[in-house]
């Protein structure tokens, strides 16, 4: 699984920019697969605990249990306002569900407020990071891919 921490070395110029427009909102969009292979979009929060990408849910929400059985995702950032000077970012991946009591009290003391109760909480391995920005009236599309350069492609 290709984590954050990894995307940050393979991709460091890009990888803070997206992260900021993950830490910009509080809320975002996450898409997860239903049992019968159709999208179900949510929303999340995401965190940033140690060198992975995280998220949590409550337990037995329908995009946890989407997650356990299928982990692959697509996440949106929030895109704030409509001249998306900061940019709009989007991570595809496949999501880890942590299991372990050890691993997740250490994703639970990372945490601003621990939880109400019980919970859900994934690690989201990276298979692709876009970074979409309106740059002097051209969008910009910067893409990253582990193991390959980051992809830039603009258009009028």
């Amino acid at each position: 699984m290709v984590t954050w921490q990894d995307f940050e070395q393979e991709a460091p110029d890009l990888a803070p920019l997206v992260r900021a427009r993950f830490e910009a909102h509080r809320h975002h969009v996450l898409a997860t697969l239903r049992a019968t292979g159709a999208p179900r979009v949510s929303g999340t929060e995401v965190g940033f605990t140690g060198a992975d990408l995280t998220i949590g849910s409550m337990p037995g929400a329908v995009k946890a249990l989407d997650l356990r059985r299928d982990g692959r995702f697509a996440l949106h950032s929030h895109p704030g306002d409509e001249t998306m000077t900061d940019g709009d970012a989007k991570i595809s991946g496949v999501a880890v569900e942590i299991t372990d009591e050890v691993e997740l009290s250490a994703y639970e003391s990372e945490l601003p407020q621990p939880p109400p109760g019980p919970f859900h909480a994934f690690r989201l391995g990276v298979t692709e990071a876009v970074l979409t920005t309106v740059e002097d009236g051209r969008l910009v599309i910067r893409s990253w891919r582990p193991g390959e350069a980051v992809r830039t492609v603009t258009r009028d």
